[in-house]
Parts: structure tokens; C-alpha cells; sequence
């Protein structure tokens, strides 16, 4: 009887709290849905994320689409607590480390119009770092395995960054910082995940183009992806807007405290960029469906390069994984999935695309509390509903 009433109570949440629920025409035979009840609302994943939002385990949206078709969004919790504005799937979260996503996708833009190439040494674009450095190559710096500035991990900063108050004093002064950096090890010899390398490599697209690196991903990525939520927002613009969600991070004492106001001024190449779920399905379908780059170049970008070791980064049991540029390939048994995941105080993100059947999860919180038994639900259903292809809708 417990389990029951438990079960009624999480329905009434998701009938309280269902924003922008969908089953966006799902295709119908013999009066069947075609798609797996598990993935739709009132499903498995449905519930399951419902209890984790109850418990205050979760803050954000969950969105699985097939196919470019949103079958499953469900928003829960609040995008800033002392506004008492709600999540949705328009609302603007910060992306982490999924923001390497994008800068990607950019280089590798150039890299098909001929512009760069990824052999080529970092000291081919930008001037002033030592000889080491600048002969690391873009490969190197997109895959983590040039050695090049900091760990991920560090607490070490750059002299005056908290006062940087200007897109070009952050920019200035990461470049004259990340200068002064020796090599972490030899390049090519080990994976070191870091942020720094990948700044380098936005830093490469603004020195190939000409334009900014912000204006040249809105221009190249955002824009032709028809993404109308996803900016880089300077910090008072997090503050003064209503549909960007504020960073809730969790204490010792289990408080959470909003971390916009500490937020840096600017997001960078490698994390920062505000994004909707709404707009990651469409980032996500336009990349798969070669609206962003073409087909061999669209393999280039997703492909892993570099196998993950445990200690490079723990995988479930009985997935591999192996990174590319920008993006994170899993290989599940017959299945591969491609994204990235992102982290930090105040927010946990992860995409998860599985090219080879169609299907894409978007999982955005503003929470840094694990969103990993989302993710792994997520793909175990999606990979249960493969296995049943043959009644899925192919249209869409």
C-alpha cells in the first residue's frame, strides 16, 4: 500500500510540475503507441526523475527525442529560488564543460572549409608561447593529449581574474596567463582533461576568422542550428534574466547557495555557454543530420580519438569510451553513443545521442547534485527500445 500511495504522490507531482510535457505526434498502429511507454511521460524515466526532483535530488529538464521529435520533457524545480521563476525547456543552463561541444564543431568548420588543419602546431596561429607549447598541435589540444595549461582539477588562477570586468580583459588575460604555462607532460604521451586547451583552440577560430570566437560560434553554430536560448551571458546578464537558470551549489551542511553572483564574467571556449534542452535537441539533430557539417566531417568532429582509460574517466560496466573533438564516444555493447557531459558548482549537464537509431537525451540541471542514475536509466531504456526498432516510427 505504500509503494502505491508513493506512486500516486509522484503522479500528482508530474501533474503539479509537468511544464511542457510532450508526446509530439507520436506515430500510432492498431491503436499501440509505437514508442516504448518506459520513455514517455508517466514512464519509467518519467517517475524515476519525478522521485529524484521530490527528494531534491534534481532541478532542471530531462528531454528524449526520436528521431528529431521530443516524445518525453519534463521540467522540475526552480531557475532562480528567490524569483520563484520555474525551469523549463526554454530555460538557459549553464553547459560546463559542454560547451567543448561547440568549440568543436567551430574548429572543425574551418578545418573543412580548409582554413586549418589538425595537424598543424598551435604556434601556426598564435604568437609568444614557449617552442614546447606552440608545437603541440590541434589534434592534441581537442583531444586532451597535448599536456598544455592546467589540470581540470586545479585551484590554481590567474593573477587579477577576478576582477576582469570585459569580454576582451577576459580574453586578454587568459592568453597572457596561459603563456606563461609550462607543459604538464609530453604531448601525445598521456590524456590530461583540462579547460586551458580548449580555450587555445577557441582562441585559434577567433585568430582564423577574424571575428571573435563568440561572434564566429553564434555565426557558424548557433545560428544555422536554429538555436534561439543558447548564449554566452555575461554574469549581470544572468543576474537580470528571467529565463536563464542560476547555479545551485550544494554545501557540507546540505544548503544550496546561488552561485551567479560569483559566476566569471564571461563563459570561455571551454564552458560557460548557456543552453535550453530545446535548443541541445536541435544543436544535437542538426549536427547528426549534417546541418551543421558534412557527413565525413560530422564523423571527424563525433568520432572518438583517444581511448579512456578508468583512471582518464570511470565508465559504467561494459561501456568504453573514447574522445574526439568536442565529444565523448561510448561504446555500449552494439550501441554508440556520442555527447559530452558537463559539471561543476551548480549545474550537471549530459547529451547523449545514439546516431546509429535516432534516439537523444538532453539532461540539464541547475543542481550539482549527480544526474549519473538519470543518464544510465536513460540509456538502458533507449537501449532496450533499439533492440525493438522494427516498431519504431521512421518519419519525424
Amino acid at each position: 500500500m505504500q509503494t502505491v500511495h508513493r506512486r500516486r504522490s509522484i503522479l500528482a507531482l508530474l501533474g503539479a510540475t509537468g511544464l511542457a510535457t510532450t508526446t509530439g505526434g507520436i506515430a500510432r498502429a492498431g491503436g499501440r503507441d509505437r514508442l516504448p511507454r518506459d520513455l514517455l511521460p508517466g514512464g519509467r524515466l518519467d517517475l524515476f526523475v519525478a522521485e529524484r526532483a521530490a527528494a531534491d535530488q534534481f532541478s532542471g529538464t530531462v528531454l528524449v527525442a526520436h528521431r528529431g521529435r521530443p516524445v518525453l520533457t519534463r521540467s522540475h524545480g526552480l531557475a532562480d529560488k528567490a524569483a520563484g521563476i520555474p525551469n523549463t525547456a526554454d530555460t538557459g543552463v549553464d553547459l560546463a564543460s559542454m560547451t567543448k561541444s561547440f568549440t568543436g564543431v567551430a574548429l572543425t568548420h574551418l578545418a573543412e572549409q580548409g582554413a586549418l588543419a589538425f595537424h598543424e602546431p598551435l604556434g601556426a596561429f598564435l604568437d609568444g608561447f614557449p617552442s614546447d607549447v606552440a608545437a603541440v598541435t590541434l589534434h592534441q589540444l581537442a583531444t586532451h593529449t597535448a599536456g598544455a595549461g592546467r589540470s581540470a582539477l586545479t585551484t590554481q588562477r590567474p593573477p587579477g581574474e577576478a576582477e576582469w570586468g570585459s569580454e576582451e580583459e577576459v580574453w586578454q588575460g587568459m592568453l597572457a596567463y596561459l603563456r606563461t604555462l609550462p607543459l604538464r607532460f609530453t604531448p601525445g604521451t598521456a590524456f590530461g582533461y583540462g579547460n586551458d586547451g580548449y580555450f587555445l583552440l577557441g582562441a585559434v577560430v577567433a585568430a582564423v576568422s577574424g571575428l571573435s570566437y563568440y561572434d564566429y560560434v553564434r555565426q557558424h553554430v548557433f545560428a544555422p542550428a536554429g538555436l534561439t536560448h543558447t548564449e554566452f551571458h555575461t554574469r549581470p546578464q544572468v543576474l537580470a534574466a528571467t529565463g536563464v537558470a542560476h547555479p545551485y551549489a550544494t554545501q557540507p551542511n546540505g544548503e544550496r547557495v546561488d552561485m551567479a553572483p560569483s559566476l566569471p564574467y564571461i563563459g570561455a571556449p571551454s564552458h560557460g555557454a548557456f543552453c535550453s534542452a530545446r535548443d541541445l535537441l536541435r544543436f544535437a539533430h542538426a549536427l547528426h543530420t549534417n546541418g551543421l557539417l558534412g557527413p565525413a566531417y560530422t564523423r571527424v568532429v563525433t568520432g572518438g580519438k583517444h581511448a579512456l582509460s578508468p583512471a582518464d574517466r570511470p565508465a559504467p560496466a561494459g561501456q568504453r569510451e573514447f574522445y574526439g573533438y568536442g565529444h565523448v564516444e561510448t561504446v555500449a555493447g552494439e550501441h554508440r553513443i556520442v555527447g559530452h557531459s558537463g559539471g561543476g558548482p551548480g549545474r550537471a549537464t549530459n547529451l547523449d545521442v545514439f546516431p546509429e537509431t535516432g534516439w537523444t537525451v538532453v539532461v540539464l540541471s541547475n543542481y550539482d547534485t549527480t544526474i549519473r542514475p538519470i543518464v544510465d536509466l536513460a540509456r538502458q531504456l533507449v537501449m532496450s527500445a533499439a533492440g525493438r526498432s522494427a516498431t519504431l516510427p521512421v518519419g519525424g
